[in-house]
Protein backbone atom coordinates (compact mmCIF):
# COMPACT_ATOMS: atom_id res chain seq x y z
CA UNK A 1 0.00 0.00 0.00
CA UNK A 2 1.53 3.48 -0.66
CA UNK A 3 0.21 6.83 -0.50
CA UNK A 4 -0.12 8.51 -4.64
CA UNK A 5 -0.03 12.19 -4.56
CA UNK A 6 -2.13 12.97 -8.08
CA UNK A 7 -3.29 16.44 -9.86
CA UNK A 8 -7.02 17.58 -11.07
CA UNK A 9 -6.59 20.60 -13.16
CA UNK A 10 -8.99 23.46 -14.25
CA UNK A 11 -9.47 26.56 -16.53
CA UNK A 12 -10.86 29.76 -15.76
CA UNK A 13 -11.23 33.27 -17.77
CA UNK A 14 -8.80 35.56 -16.08
CA UNK A 15 -11.19 38.10 -16.27
CA UNK A 16 -14.93 38.17 -15.98
CA UNK A 17 -17.52 38.60 -19.15
CA UNK A 18 -18.09 36.55 -22.27
CA UNK A 19 -14.93 34.96 -23.98
CA UNK A 20 -13.85 35.95 -26.92
CA UNK A 21 -10.78 34.91 -29.40
CA UNK A 22 -8.71 36.90 -27.34
CA UNK A 23 -9.98 35.88 -24.07
CA UNK A 24 -7.20 34.73 -21.35
CA UNK A 25 -7.45 31.56 -19.14
CA UNK A 26 -5.51 30.43 -15.92
CA UNK A 27 -5.04 27.07 -15.07
CA UNK A 28 -5.63 25.80 -11.32
CA UNK A 29 -4.34 22.60 -9.95
CA UNK A 30 -5.71 20.83 -6.95
CA UNK A 31 -3.78 18.13 -5.54
CA UNK A 32 -5.14 14.73 -3.79
CA UNK A 33 -3.62 11.93 -2.06
CA UNK A 34 -5.46 8.62 -3.09
CA UNK A 35 -4.31 5.20 -1.73
CA UNK A 36 -3.07 2.42 -3.83
CA UNK A 37 -2.53 -1.02 -2.93
CA UNK A 38 -2.36 -4.64 -4.26
CA UNK A 39 -2.27 -8.05 -2.66
CA UNK A 40 0.69 -9.70 -1.13
CA UNK A 41 -0.01 -13.22 -2.11
CA UNK A 42 3.04 -14.51 0.42
CA UNK A 43 1.36 -12.62 3.21
CA UNK A 44 -2.01 -14.38 2.78
CA UNK A 45 -0.47 -17.84 2.48
CA UNK A 46 1.34 -17.07 5.45
CA UNK A 47 -1.70 -15.93 7.36
CA UNK A 48 -4.03 -18.29 6.01
CA UNK A 49 -1.97 -21.93 7.80
CA UNK A 50 -3.38 -19.47 10.87
CA UNK A 51 -6.64 -19.17 10.39
CA UNK A 52 -9.00 -20.93 12.61
CA UNK A 53 -6.71 -20.68 15.14
CA UNK A 54 -6.83 -19.22 18.60
CA UNK A 55 -3.34 -18.76 20.78
CA UNK A 56 -3.15 -19.04 24.29
CA UNK A 57 0.05 -17.40 25.80
CA UNK A 58 1.31 -17.91 30.05
CA UNK A 59 4.64 -17.85 31.30
CA UNK A 60 4.00 -20.41 33.74
CA UNK A 61 5.62 -23.25 31.95
CA UNK A 62 4.87 -25.59 34.16
CA UNK A 63 1.46 -26.22 32.57
CA UNK A 64 0.06 -28.00 30.02
CA UNK A 65 -1.81 -27.53 27.23
CA UNK A 66 -4.77 -28.79 28.79
CA UNK A 67 -4.80 -26.46 32.04
CA UNK A 68 -3.49 -23.80 30.08
CA UNK A 69 -7.28 -23.96 28.42
CA UNK A 70 -8.77 -24.71 31.00
CA UNK A 71 -7.24 -21.57 33.24
CA UNK A 72 -8.33 -19.96 30.11
CA UNK A 73 -11.83 -20.68 30.57
CA UNK A 74 -11.82 -19.14 33.86
CA UNK A 75 -11.20 -15.77 32.53
CA UNK A 76 -15.31 -15.13 32.51
CA UNK A 77 -15.55 -15.56 36.00
CA UNK A 78 -12.12 -13.70 36.85
CA UNK A 79 -13.85 -10.70 35.00
CA UNK A 80 -17.17 -10.76 36.64
CA UNK A 81 -15.59 -9.93 40.13
CA UNK A 82 -13.88 -7.35 38.24
CA UNK A 83 -17.26 -6.15 37.40
CA UNK A 84 -18.45 -6.36 40.90
CA UNK A 85 -15.51 -4.17 41.78
CA UNK A 86 -17.29 -1.42 39.69
CA UNK A 87 -20.70 -1.97 40.59
CA UNK A 88 -21.35 -3.33 44.13
CA UNK A 89 -18.09 -1.98 45.65
CA UNK A 90 -18.58 1.21 43.73
CA UNK A 91 -14.63 1.50 43.57
CA UNK A 92 -13.80 4.86 41.94
CA UNK A 93 -10.08 6.29 40.86
CA UNK A 94 -8.49 7.28 44.11
CA UNK A 95 -4.68 8.96 44.50
CA UNK A 96 -2.30 7.39 46.94
CA UNK A 97 1.15 7.83 47.19
CA UNK A 98 2.14 5.61 49.74
CA UNK A 99 2.91 1.90 48.79
CA UNK A 100 1.57 0.67 52.30
CA UNK A 101 -1.74 2.27 51.68
CA UNK A 102 -1.93 1.38 48.29
CA UNK A 103 -1.26 -2.91 49.31
CA UNK A 104 -3.84 -2.19 51.65
CA UNK A 105 -6.34 -0.84 49.67
CA UNK A 106 -5.95 -3.43 47.25
CA UNK A 107 -6.47 -5.89 50.21
CA UNK A 108 -9.78 -4.38 51.53
CA UNK A 109 -10.83 -4.70 47.87
CA UNK A 110 -9.36 -8.21 47.87
CA UNK A 111 -11.49 -9.39 50.66
CA UNK A 112 -15.20 -7.67 49.62
CA UNK A 113 -14.12 -9.83 46.35
CA UNK A 114 -13.77 -13.16 48.61
CA UNK A 115 -17.06 -12.26 50.97
CA UNK A 116 -19.22 -11.77 47.91
CA UNK A 117 -18.08 -15.00 46.74
CA UNK A 118 -18.74 -16.84 49.53
CA UNK A 119 -22.25 -15.25 50.47
CA UNK A 120 -22.86 -16.20 46.82
CA UNK A 121 -21.32 -20.14 47.04
CA UNK A 122 -23.00 -20.35 50.15
CA UNK A 123 -26.34 -19.62 49.15
CA UNK A 124 -26.11 -21.30 45.59
CA UNK A 125 -24.90 -24.60 47.57
CA UNK A 126 -27.79 -24.32 50.21
CA UNK A 127 -30.36 -24.07 47.22
CA UNK A 128 -29.37 -27.43 45.99
CA UNK A 129 -29.21 -28.98 49.51
CA UNK A 130 -32.61 -27.51 49.98
CA UNK A 131 -33.74 -28.45 46.44
CA UNK A 132 -34.92 -24.66 45.61
CA UNK A 133 -34.47 -24.55 42.05
CA UNK A 134 -34.75 -20.47 41.46
CA UNK A 135 -35.37 -17.38 44.31
CA UNK A 136 -37.84 -14.23 43.41
CA UNK A 137 -34.67 -12.18 44.13
CA UNK A 138 -34.12 -10.00 40.50
CA UNK A 139 -36.34 -6.94 40.52
CA UNK A 140 -40.01 -7.32 39.54
CA UNK A 141 -39.91 -10.40 41.81
CA UNK A 142 -38.32 -12.29 38.65
CA UNK A 143 -36.38 -15.12 39.41
CA UNK A 144 -32.83 -16.55 38.99
CA UNK A 145 -31.32 -19.76 39.77
CA UNK A 146 -27.69 -18.33 40.69
CA UNK A 147 -28.40 -15.61 42.77
CA UNK A 148 -25.27 -12.85 42.45
CA UNK A 149 -23.90 -10.79 45.87
CA UNK A 150 -25.41 -8.02 44.21
CA UNK A 151 -28.34 -9.01 44.05
CA UNK A 152 -28.56 -10.39 47.85
CA UNK A 153 -27.09 -7.08 49.03
CA UNK A 154 -29.80 -5.47 47.09
CA UNK A 155 -32.43 -7.63 48.62
CA UNK A 156 -31.02 -6.30 52.36
CA UNK A 157 -30.36 -2.88 51.08
CA UNK A 158 -33.95 -1.00 52.64
CA UNK A 159 -33.95 -2.90 55.67
CA UNK A 160 -34.15 0.52 58.59
CA UNK A 161 -32.91 0.24 62.19
CA UNK A 162 -33.59 2.93 64.27
CA UNK A 163 -32.81 3.55 68.02
CA UNK A 164 -35.22 5.23 70.71
CA UNK A 165 -32.46 7.02 73.09
CA UNK A 166 -33.90 8.37 76.57
CA UNK A 167 -31.01 10.41 78.75
CA UNK A 168 -28.35 8.27 76.62
CA UNK A 169 -29.61 4.76 77.64
CA UNK A 170 -31.50 2.57 74.51
CA UNK A 171 -34.69 2.53 75.17
CA UNK A 172 -36.06 0.41 72.36
CA UNK A 173 -34.70 -0.68 68.89
CA UNK A 174 -36.81 -1.14 66.03
CA UNK A 175 -35.93 -2.64 63.08
CA UNK A 176 -37.80 -3.54 59.63
CA UNK A 177 -39.87 -6.14 59.45
CA UNK A 178 -37.94 -9.09 57.24
CA UNK A 179 -40.06 -10.18 53.93
CA UNK A 180 -40.66 -14.07 53.41
CA UNK A 181 -37.45 -13.28 50.85
CA UNK A 182 -35.47 -12.26 53.27
CA UNK A 183 -35.85 -14.65 55.71
CA UNK A 184 -34.96 -17.41 53.11
CA UNK A 185 -31.75 -16.03 52.11
CA UNK A 186 -30.71 -16.09 55.85
CA UNK A 187 -31.80 -19.46 56.38
CA UNK A 188 -29.81 -20.44 53.23
CA UNK A 189 -26.25 -18.25 54.45
CA UNK A 190 -27.00 -20.19 58.16
CA UNK A 191 -28.03 -16.52 59.76
CA UNK A 192 -30.82 -16.69 61.83
CA UNK A 193 -33.54 -13.88 62.29
CA UNK A 194 -32.27 -12.55 66.35
CA UNK A 195 -28.84 -12.52 65.36
CA UNK A 196 -29.27 -10.52 62.30
CA UNK A 197 -31.61 -8.02 64.03
CA UNK A 198 -29.40 -8.11 67.56
CA UNK A 199 -25.88 -7.85 65.18
CA UNK A 200 -25.51 -3.99 65.60
CA UNK A 201 -26.34 -3.99 69.36
CA UNK A 202 -24.08 -6.70 70.23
Amino acid sequence: MRIVTREDHSYRQERRGRPGSDTRYRRITKRRHDIEWSLNDEKIAYDRKSDGLYPLLTNDRTLSARQVLEAHKRQPSVEGRFRDLKSVNEIAPIFLKNEGRIEALFFLYFLALLVQGLIEREVRQSMRRKEIEELPIYPEERSGKSPTAEQILRLFGLIERHRLMKHGALVQTFVTELTELQKTVLKLLGVSESAYKDLEDM
